[in-house]
């Protein structure tokens, strides 16, 4: 329905039923007539007609019908004109200032991070890109649907709130006014049309009625027996559930039964059966009872009369018509808004809207789009209705919210989700708070939804809880976010009071909160069932950002902030009251006497949640900061404030933290972990630890610090630990012990040292960050995304660290893989604090590691003393008196005593560090203070106390005597330096005092001491200098052994480290030997008599999997290399062939010159023997046989296995055969070249293969074509000529190898034609000749590509790949008879000489040049075959064979090269006169005249020579590195470097080419001739010349994946605008970009899958078959992901080439920031395509990440 939508709104109004009408038109208009009865007159008549086949609905003529009879004449009604003229003129008039696009799922929204009020404004793709956001900090995000865009919105912007398309004067309409008003009379028609409009839809969408309709819709007709049976979408059922449902009770088709479960899916609700009422009842009761099988609740099924069905699809059909008739003025909306909030006069009943708000729950999907879209663009778009509605909706809020609670369809499709539209207004908030109470409503709404977890206390308990219904209560909690999003500027009484309540009530949540879920240490049994303890946490978790926000609005006001507190305090103290009945207990200390309440928190009940508490101390705080905390005592007493209590609860927190980290509720289990995880944890530590640290230092700054600190020694039973020690053998309790003392000192370092929040020192929110990101940068250098994450969010989602990170570090950029990272400056190092406070144990370890390391490398002592910290603000200044009472210096000394008394197990170094902290941080804080103020008014004596002697006998030492002992006990040695510090600093401060109160007498001594203190320090220096020397040399030691064991490892294994360099050095030593017998260097050509020696050296190589060596003989067992055949298209720009290429009729002898698809071949270079590896690969299948269950990511059928060795992907082997060196005697090679012309050569082959022809014509008819010989009289003399010029008996392979020859030959045959195996078919030589050419070009491409020299640079595992596949192929013709080899090569040598030419031979234009040399020079050995003997050309022959055949194919090519790329008329004009132009110039001539002037002679010499050149030299390429691998000579030096001229020549030189190419024509003319002119007679090339046929030009265009924009949002805008070619609905798709042709395809969804070969296949999957042979690349755009899969089965996912400015990846656009393509890891993808690795990169991804559920690619 929503498609007629899209059509203008008078579509078919040409239709000739629309004048039809014309009586029933006029009634509407004439005024006697009451329009609502005379509408629903006609509705009742029209409707049921018009949709009446709901079970096969056709769509489009049932538009056609609702235009032409119902909305053509209700539009001339309302506009009294035509329609399409009359909407055509609003449209010009200018459009609203308001973008109002509603966003639809997976659609790509922007946020401007420098200039949008709060996260969720947003804007649309169009409005971002035509706004000056574009160019600021922005984000981007995949929307979850629903939403709107901002852009027009002056409350959601603060720059920029209008795009240039909806700045007023943007419209083409002459007025300033952005709207034009509607006439008297159409608003008369509106008020009264729309009236009638909106109450039939609102009855028609909340009608309940299954059988009746209303009585206005009945007519007199009998009422039909005709009902639907519809089923309704639920979020329950999966799509299977419910398909098999429908399946089970209608008896229905698989397709059927999906098409309806889409469309269910899609539109909410679906007929599936129609009939009579008892059969749809049936059926109803069918579906139900089947549905429940599957799942606990039955599918909503009901049975509907087909007219009530009719009347509510064509209510949402006048939905979307008014929704469009919105879009066009603004009188409209306002007309629409009042009669949807007019409330009935004298009635209860709610006006229209607010029926369907309240009705929404029960709508179904589709109907629930309508409403929420209507609202959007009728409401929304007009502020002051918007307010209005925002009223209504705040009217029925709980009832909504509990609607929503209790309905189960996604909180996008709920009409509650429309808050957020209205909460982030701050106008509107504000209005909402003031004059609709909202806070109080949403926080009571809280209440009401959750009642069924509080216990009889009033606490929340969420044991079993239901994980669906709270994250429907979650968005209850977003709603209050959004109302307190943006701060009010201005209070006034009435927000004042209005705030105040809804806080109180907030404070109920609290309460119910404050101390839920308590827990008792387990003794003696472990816990059976861990408690659920996740709900509420992430309850904690939602309310952070919310106790935040409220905070910060109290602190916007005095008045109202210390009102809060009193309330706060009230709350907590309420809370607290419960555990007063107990008798309090004394006890003493140092001279100090505590009272308190027996509580242990290992045996009472305690909770780690205290969200009142923490809101208590936050408020404090902020008090503190604004200087209000003076007034406090107006509104608490002294008498009520009870500061013990309040620290009571957080203390006994961070207790049980304290024991858990002591292992004393082990038998809790891990919930409890869990929690004091997250207590801890950045997601929550801002409301909960940090707080409970603050609540400690306001009790310290209000308590008598000895008081304070027998509490803490009383909470963390340690009273006894600093008495007299008991002593004790149980080694648990002591380490138990020593764990409670080391947490409590901690957070006693905590309390006097955390400074850093505003409010407790003169400290901002900047200098925090700062201070959080120095601390993590001094753990390690971290990219930003980690930082980010380690840093507390704000309500507005975000950190603050864009605004100071360039003040604390540097950005070190990415290389190809990883990802940027900061480095913290030197200058800030001296921030680094070791304790803390939000350090977990492993980061404190790893930071104090690597910052003693840092110090000692800059040979500096490694001390690590706290930094100086910043003073106390004036509330909490009594804080540091902690540090100088007397409980603190018994502590200290007592433990600094048993550690220079050495009783170890009574404490422990990181004891002793806490206490020299606490020593640290005491005598700064002395320093800090002499140094501002005079010493008499300093009160603060650290210095005194610490050197005071203690009182008792055992304490008769003072600190300064303890730590003199301390730096002599061996197991502190690692504490020296710090001890040392702590000296001097108390000789600094003793200076300090004495020079203030003995200025002139301190003079001298003062001096002296600083000397001593020199020396002191000298010799240490000297001393470290020393060390640090001693361990330079003995790294040094290390470093010269470890070099020499690795120059031993690369002696034994020298194999690893062999390349094409080193083999290159032996070859010129033996070309020395050589140069010393004969003057010439042959050394360096490879075809004809000079051909250079190959060079062969003994071949030893290494098992991977036995690990013996082997000499690599012809007569030893096989040696194999791992290898992976696979399909290739790399190489081709033609990929819409490829389809057809593979089966059982194909015959690939002939290569397209395209290369539509190849076999390619690869290896990773790993050495097996084939023993050894039949071993491996048997044992896998066992293996994998014993194991089904497990999902394998490979195919053990088609013979895939993982290299024992590097893991690649691997489907068969290699097997590795010697090059048999030949050497030419080079007076036989003159005696040959005096006979062996090319002509001669040409008559001895012809007449061999004549002779064969003859042979097998006797035993069968054999189609091949008659051959003419000159010399047919001695037929027998000609048949034999060919062996005179010299043989050799035929290699003798072992059984082995021969084995592993079949063996790799038929994989190739299976994987390249996709057939099934089969050793005795005649295309196995074929396929083999195949790869070994299209390897060859893959790799010259490659090499090209790189601009790497075509030898010496090629990887090991490509060098010695190639190697093995060219001998395998030149091998291979010896395990195939002998017969079908020589058919192969006629057939091959019809392309190049006429008189073999066959009727199936292509013409010269049709096939690959190089292809046909690889199978021309492999197979012609069949040619010396006898029956009686095995012969093979000798090394003079077999130089003059390869010479003619590559000479001829050479020919071919250049004439190829002429005719098709040569053709061009020049665009520069050149007068080169060269020898080469002149040749070229001459033999254009020659052409011409044979293809009667088809050819143009006019093209001038040069250019003709410039296209041959560059045309021939990829194919000179691959013949030079064939002829190398096959013979083995060595190549030119100029071939081991790239440069273009040298190239060229070193080439010709290399294949025995003149430089210019002509001259081969010239030197051949006689017998090329006539070859010439057949070729060019043929009709291909002559309708090629003809420009009625394109033939391949050369060089042929080397591929790239498709060139992809520099900045992300391009791409996402391209995606924007995707439409899916076979849906016609307009749902967001997941549009995917395939990188090598740039195809944008719809990924994931039904509507794209297509059946192959009866397999469904998504449109990624099967657009990779056609693509790339089954291997393909695509980018996921919305999710900013490569996806690379192979086949139907395989595929993962690999990082998008787009970083952010911080050098990361974003998958999913989770982060959302601009993205821009980085070039070095685009071209790592496209290294991945050519170097044909995506398989292997698969296999390695499925490997390392082996998934249970894996996800289906087949469908992708």
């Amino acid at each position: 329905m929503a498609d007629g939508a899209d059509r203008g709104p008078a579509a078919g109004a040409a239709d000739g039923r629309a004048p039809a009408q014309a009586p029933e038109r006029a009634m509407w208009c004439d005024e006697r007539f009451d329009f609502q009865s005379t509408f629903l007159q006609w509705l009742a008549k029209h409707v049921p007609n018009i949709y009446s086949a709901e079970m096969d609905p056709l769509v489009e003529e049932q538009e056609e019908m609702v235009q032409a009879g119902i909305l053509y004449p209700l539009e001339c009604y309302l506009f009294g004109e035509d329609p399409d003229i009359f909407l055509e003129k609003l449209q010009q008039s200018g459009t609203s200032q308001l973008c109002g696009k509603v966003f639809k799922g997976g659609e790509t929204t922007y946020s401007c991070r420098d200039c949008a009020v709060d996260p969720t404004c947003v804007l649309c793709i169009d409005c971002f890109q035509n706004s000056i956001h574009k160019n600021h900090r922005y984000k981007m995000h995949n929307s979850t649907g629903g939403g709107f865009c901002d852009c027009g919105d002056t409350e959601a912007w603060k720059a920029g709130p209008l795009c240039t398309k909806h700045e007023p004067g943007a419209s083409s309409s002459p007025k300033e006014n952005s709207e034009c008003q509607l006439n008297e009379e159409i608003m008369e028609h509106s008020r009264r049309v729309f009236p009638s409009v909106i109450k039939y839809m609102v009855d028609m969408l909340i009608w309940e009625e299954e059988k009746e309709l209303p009585v206005e819709l009945t007519i007199s007709r009998e009422k039909a027996d005709s009902y639907y049976c519809v089923l309704f979408n639920d979020e329950h059922h999966s799509y299977d559930h419910v398909i098999y449902s429908l399946q089970r009770a209608l008896g229905c088709e698989l397709g059927e039964a999906q098409l309806h479960t889409t469309a269910i899916d899609k539109e909410g609700r679906r007929a599936v059966k129609a009939g009579h009422y008892a059969s749809c009842q049936e059926a109803k009761e069918e579906i139900k009872r089947h549905s429940e099988n599957v799942s606990q609740r039955p599918l909503h099924v009901e049975v509907l009369h087909a007219d009530v069905m009719a009347h509510q699809k064509f209510a949402l059909r006048l939905g979307s018509w008014l929704n469009k008739l919105m879009s066009y003025s603004s009188d409209f909306r306002q007309i629409f808004c009042q009669i949807c909030l007019k409330e009935e006069a004298g009635s209860e009943n709610p006006c229209f809207i607010s029926k369907l708000m309240l009705w929404d729950a029960r709508l179904h999907k589709g109907a629930r789009k309508v409403l929420h879209e209507l609202i959007f663009s009728s409401f929304f778009m007009e502020m002051e209705y918007k307010k209005l509605f925002a009223v209504e909706f705040v009217k029925y809020y709980k009832a909504l919210q509990k609607e929503y609670i209790s309905d189960d369809h996604d909180r996008v499709l709920s009409v509650t989700a429309l808050s957020v539209q209205m909460f982030t207004v701050p106008t509107l908030a504000r209005h909402l708070i003031e004059e609709q109470n909202v806070i109080t409503t949403i926080t009571e709404t809280l209440l009401e939804v959750l009642p069924e977890y509080l216990d009889k206390n009033d606490k929340f308990n969420f044991q079993g809880y239901s994980q669906d219904k709270l994250k429907r209560v979650y968005a209850v909690i977003y709603d209050l976010r959004y109302v307190l999003v943006s701060k009010p500027t201005v209070w006034t009484d009435g927000l004042r009071e209005r705030f105040l309540e809804g806080f109180v009530s907030f404070l109920r949540i609290l309460t119910c909160m404050q101390g839920m879920e308590e827990i008792k240490r387990q003794i003696g049994q472990h816990i059976e069932v861990d408690p659920d303890w996740e709900a509420a946490i992430a309850i904690q978790m939602q309310l952070k950002n919310i106790l935040l926000m409220f905070q910060e609005w109290c602190a916007c006001d005095e008045e109202l902030l210390l009102r809060s507190y009193r309330e706060c305090h009230k709350a907590v103290m309420r809370c607290s009251t419960n555990g007063r009945s107990r008798e309090k207990t004394v006890f003493h200390l140092c001279g100090h006497t505590l009272e308190s309440r027996p509580y242990r928190v290992s045996a009472d009940p305690v909770s780690i949640h205290l969200p009142l508490s923490r809101t208590l101390a936050g408020l404090h705080v902020r008090l503190s900061k604004t200087g209000a905390i003076s007034r406090l005592h107006e509104f608490v007493s002294p008498e009520e404030f009870q500061v013990e209590l309040l620290v009571e609860y957080p203390l006994r927190c961070l207790v049980l933290v304290a024991q858990v980290a002591a292992e004393m509720w082990r038998r809790n289990g891990l919930s409890l972990i869990s929690q004091v995880f997250y207590y801890q944890d950045v997601k929550c530590r801002e409301e909960m630890y940090d707080k409970d640290i603050i609540m400690l230092q306001i009790g310290a700054s209000l308590m008598d610090p000895n008081q304070f600190l027998l509490l803490i020694l009383q909470r963390y039973e340690l009273v006894d630990a600093f008495k007299k020690i008991k002593p004790t053998k149980d080694q648990d309790l002591i380490k138990q012990y020593n764990v409670l003392i080391e947490e409590m000192l901690q957070i006693l370092i905590y309390v006097v040292g955390e400074r850093y929040v505003p409010g407790i020192s003169n400290v901002t929110k900047e200098d925090v960050i700062m201070r959080e990101i120095i601390h993590l940068l001094c753990i390690e250098p971290m990219a930003h995304s980690a930082i980010t994450k380690s840093l507390p969010e704000n309500e507005n989602n975000e950190t603050g660290l864009e605004n100071v990170i360039d003040k604390v570090a540097t950005f070190k950029k990415p290389g190809v893989s990883g990802h940027g990272v900061y480095e913290l400056k030197d200058e800030c190092l001296k921030e680094f604090n070791m304790f803390f406070y939000h350090y977990t144990k492993t980061q404190h370890s790893k930071a104090e590691h690597t910052q003693k390391k840092r110090r000692k490398q800059e040979n500096r002592d490694e001390a690590l003393p706290p930094p100086p910290p910043p003073d106390f603000s004036p509330a909490f200044s009594n804080v540091v008196r902690l540090l100088t009472c007397d409980v603190m210096m018994h502590i200290l000394r007592t433990l600094l005593q048993r550690a220079v008394e050495l009783e170890t197990h009574l404490w422990t170094e990181a004891m002793i560090q806490m206490v020299l902290h606490l020593l640290s941080l005491g005598l700064l804080e002395e320093k800090q203070q002499l140094q501002k103020s005079p010493e008499e008014e300093v009160t603060f004596d650290f210095y005194h106390k610490a050197t005071r002697m203690g009182s008792s006998a055992m304490n008769a030492v003072n600190v300064l005597m303890l730590l003199e002992k301390l730096k002599r006990v061996p197991q502190l040695e690692a504490q020296k330096d710090t001890v040392n510090w702590i000296l001097q600093m108390f000789d600094m401060v003793k200076r300090l005092r004495e020079k203030s109160s003995l200025a002139t007498v301190g003079a001298t001594s003062g001096s002296e001491a600083t000397k001593a203190d020199e020396s002191t320090q000298d010799k240490e220096k000297a001393e470290r200098k020393r060390k640090a020397e001693a361990a330079r040399l003995h790294r040094q030691k290390i470093m010269a052994q470890m070099s020499a064991l690795q120059r031993n490892f690369i002696e034994t294994h020298k194999l690893l480290y062999e390349n094409t360099l080193e083999t290159q050095g032996k070859d010129d030593a033996i070309m020395e030997e050589e140069s010393i017998t004969s003057a010439i260097d042959y050394s360096r050509i490879a075809l004809g008599p000079k051909r250079g020696p190959s060079v062969s050296e003994k071949e030893i190589l290494t098992c991977i999997l036995c690990q013996e060596e082997q000499e690599v003989k012809l007569e030893s067992a096989a040696m194999v290399l791992s290898a992976c055949v696979q399909k290739s298209t790399a190489l081709t720009q033609n990929r819409s062939r490829i389809l057809e290429l593979s089966g059982d009729t194909l015959d690939p002898l002939f290569m397209h010159p395209d290369l539509p698809c190849g076999t390619h071949t690869g290896s990773c270079g790993h050495v097996m023997h084939a023993a050894c590896w039949q071993k491996y690969f048997e044992a896998i299948q066992l293996n994998f046989r014993q194991r089904l269950h497990v999902e394998q990511i490979f195919d053990l059928e088609n013979g895939e296995y993982l290299c024992p060795l590097c893991k690649s992907l691997c489907n068969t082997v290699i097997p590795i055969v010697p090059l048999q060196a030949q050497k030419i005697n080079s007076e036989d090679a003159e005696a040959v070249a005096q006979i062996l012309s090319l002509a001669r050569w040409l008559e001895i082959v012809t007449g061999r293969i004549s002779g064969y022809s003859m042979k097998n014509a006797k035993g069968e008819k054999q189609n091949l074509p008659p051959f003419t010989s000159k010399g047919s009289g001695n037929s027998a003399l000609e048949f034999h000529s060919i062996l005179s010029f010299g043989v050799q008996s035929s290699a003798k392979y072992s059984s082995s190898i021969k084995e592993m020859l079949v063996l790799f030959a038929t994989t190739i045959y299976r994987v390249g034609l996709k057939v099934a195996p089969n050793e005795a078919d005649s295309r196995i030589p074929m396929m083999t000749w195949s790869t070994c050419a299209f390897t060859i070009q893959c790799i010259e491409n490659l090499l090209e590509t790189e601009g790497k020299p075509l030898f010496g640079s090629l990887q090991n595992r490509q060098h010695s790949g190639l190697k093995a596949l060219v001998q395998f192929a030149a091998a291979q013709r010896t395990t195939s008879p002998q017969v079908l080899i020589q058919k192969h090569l006629i057939r091959l040598l019809g392309v190049l000489l006429p008189n073999f030419k066959g009727e199936d031979t292509p013409s010269l234009l049709e096939v690959d040049m190089f292809h046909v040399l690889v199978g021309a020079v492999l197979s012609f050995p069949s040619l010396y075959w006898e029956d009686a003997v095995d012969l093979q050309p000798s090394s003079v022959s077999s130089a003059y064979n390869h010479l003619y055949l590559f000479h001829l194919t050479t020919l071919a090519h250049i004439m190829q090269i002429v005719i098709s790329s040569a053709t061009e008329s020049p665009s520069a004009h050149s007068s080169d006169n060269s020898e080469e132009a002149q040749s070229a110039q001459s033999f254009c001539r020659e052409v011409c005249q044979y293809t009667s002037g088809c050819f143009s002679q006019d093209i001038p010499g040069w250019l003709v020579w410039d296209c041959v050149k560059k045309g021939i030299m990829p194919y000179l390429r691959c013949a030079a590195l064939f002829f190398h691998y096959l013979l083995g000579v060595s190549p030119p030096e100029e071939l081991l470097q790239v440069s273009e001229e040298g190239q060229f020549k070193a080439l010709c030189s290399y294949l025995s080419l003149p430089t210019n190419l002509f001259l081969l024509f010239r030197e051949y003319w006689d017998t090329v001739n006539p070859l010439l002119q057949r070729w060019c007679a043929d009709p291909v090339v002559l309708t090629c010349l003809k420009w009625k046929s394109i033939a391949i030009r050369y060089p042929r265009k080397r591929n790239h994946l498709i060139e992809l924009p520099e900045d992300y949002s391009c791409l996402l805008n391209q995606a924007s605008q995707f439409r899916c070619p076979r849906s016609s609905d307009d749902e967001q798709k997941h549009p995917v970009l395939c990188l090598f042709c740039g195809a944008m395809l719809c990924s994931q969804n039904t509507c794209c899958q297509e059946l192959v070969n009866g397999e469904e296949l998504g449109a990624c999957t099967s657009h990779a078959l056609q693509c790339g042979a089954g291997v393909c690349m695509f980018l996921k755009i919305r999710e900013c992901k490569v996806v690379l899969i192979e086949g139907k089965t395989r595929g993962c996912l690999y990082p998008a080439p787009y970083l952010d400015e911080y050098g990361e990846t974003d998958p999913g656009l989770k982060r959302g920031n601009p993205l821009h393509l980085c070039q070095e890891r685009y071209r790592k993808l496209h290294l991945l395509w050519q170097q044909h690795c995506i398989i292997e990169e698969i296999a390695r991804s499925q490997e390392t990440n082996q998934v249970f559920f894996g996800f289906n690619w087949q469908l992708l």
